[in-house]
């Protein structure tokens, strides 16, 4: 009897189809761009602490909105903020594949984070909304599969338009994708605007928080040259700490119109599934762009090359995401995460012994165990955060959640960078910078093994409205 299932209908097949295509463009996108910098630097004649800006500025913009584009999301329906982000998200696609210099890249690669950061919340919500309650875990195994497989191409087809055509096509197929992920949706999911509509944006949130997370990054952009002890690094460290005090204090006089409500940030099992999302993402991120670097630059690998090089990784992140929405019914959370974060750490501590004499064969096991801790970690804590709200909060839930992982990417690119820079070659400082990370995991793991949710639980009242 536990194993019955609620079929699927042909329209929820077919809105899931949809929804797919949203995911896999998303998810590319995040992981092509990691293979075509070297080629960007060489173009623009740029830096590394320059050109990062392609996935950080991207990740900057896509986590401090994402809330924001989960609460108009769920205020003003789903269907139609996925419609409008990706509009937006195409627009700036294509004006980044026109880019003239490094600054209209820059700009161009930041705004598509808007279009983004309506989009995912989005599809989160709609995903779980369309499938049955006792479907939820294949529901969040679904996304992270779908991840997954369009990360695993991502740097693959990244570093494949690179070599033969340009990195600029990275940027232009995201066209075709987005025409077909929204044909489909609007053939298949229906309209789902609430009658509730009194909530509004907290923009003083969205401006505070924003502002300290500007501060953190760009201090640990500048860091290298100027030092920790220049009065400049010093203002925009003491600015994220002022500004994040602020945020603070603009929370708890917003009520209801909180960027975070008081529903969902008194709820202990989300806040630390957030928690362990940012402290592990700082992992993941530092793979995918540290990985392709070595490669590129230590051991001379094409850019399609480098891309490749990653597979290991990503095809058993997708494997592993497929396999976890399956245990996650019959194990709960907590084990399923707190092994991911296990297999995040150990995968970043084989990976740490790198010199310039090392070789790609001695990198593939410890890819395959940070996959697994990928593919394990992030589909579990998706649904253990998403079914611990109230359904009216799921893009909500879904789009904090998001941005801990995208705050802690971006934390951990600008750390990274940072600690690559300052070292005397490029392997000492990913052998350092992944050192570190190994450690962030072991933290990671303490919080699952305290606090996230063993067991996936209903929410039974409504939020006020």
């Amino acid at each position: 009897m536990a194993d019955t299932k609620t079929p699927l209908s042909r329209s929820q097949f077919l809105g899931l189809m949809a929804l797919t295509f949203a995911i896999f463009l998303i998810a590319n996108d995040f992981t092509a761009f990691s293979v075509a910098l070297p080629a960007m630097e060489k173009e623009f004649h740029s830096d590394i602490t320059t050109t990062q800006w392609v996935i950080n500025g991207y990740a900057l913009v896509f986590g401090v909105l994402i809330i924001s584009g989960g609460r108009l999301a769920d205020m003003f329906g789903r269907r139609r903020m996925f419609f409008l982000g990706t509009f937006i998200f195409c627009v700036f696609s294509l004006l980044g594949g026109l880019a003239v210099d490094i600054s209209m890249l820059l700009v161009s690669r930041a705004l598509m984070g808007i279009g983004a950061a309506m989009i995912w919340p989005a599809v989160l919500g709609m995903t779980y909304q369309i499938m049955p309650d006792d479907r939820a875990g294949l529901a969040g195994g679904l996304i992270m599969t779908v991840c997954g497989i369009a990360n695993a191409i991502g740097p693959l087809l990244g570093g494949t338009l690179t070599d033969y055509l340009s990195w600029r096509w990275i940027f232009f197929i995201n066209l075709p994708i987005a025409a077909l992920a929204l044909f489909v949706c609007w053939k298949e999911i229906p309209d789902d605007r609430p009658d509730n509509l009194k909530e509004r944006i907290d923009y003083r949130g969205v401006a505070s928080l924003s502002l300290s997370l500007f501060g953190l990054l760009l201090a640990l952009d500048m860091v290298v040259d100027l030092g920790f002890k220049s009065p400049l690094i010093i203002g925009l460290l003491s600015g994220f700490l002022i500004f994040m005090a602020i945020f603070l204090h603009v929370e708890k006089r917003a009520g209801m119109n909180a960027l975070i409500p008081e529903d969902v940030a008194s709820n202990r099992k989300f806040f630390a599934a957030g928690l362990a999302t940012l402290l592990l993402s700082v992992v993941f991120f530092a793979a995918l762009l540290y990985i392709p670097q070595f490669l590129t630059k230590v051991r001379d690998y094409s850019a399609m090359r480098a891309g490749a090089g990653l597979l290991p990784m990503m095809v058993t992140f997708g494997l592993t995401s497929f396999i976890s929405g399956h245990l996650y019914e019959k194990l709960g959370a907590k084990i399923i995460v707190s092994a991911g974060a296990i297999c995040l750490g150990g995968g970043m501590y084989l990976l740490s012994h790198l010199t310039k004499d090392t070789q790609y064969s001695s990198l593939i096991f410890g890819m395959v165990v940070l996959g697994a801790g990928i593919g394990l970690f992030y589909s579990t804590i998706t649904t253990a955060a998403i079914t611990v709200v109230h359904p009216s909060r799921a893009s909500l839930a879904g789009a904090i959640l998001y941005m801990f992982q995208i705050a802690g990417g971006a934390i951990g690119l600008g750390m990274n960078t940072t600690i690559v820079a300052m070292a005397p070659d490029v392997s000492t400082g990913i052998d350092r910078a992944f050192t570190v990370n190994a450690y962030l995991a072991l933290a990671g793991l303490i919080v699952c093994l305290l606090y996230v949710g063993g067991k996936r639980e209903k929410p039974n009242t409504k939020p006020t409205q």
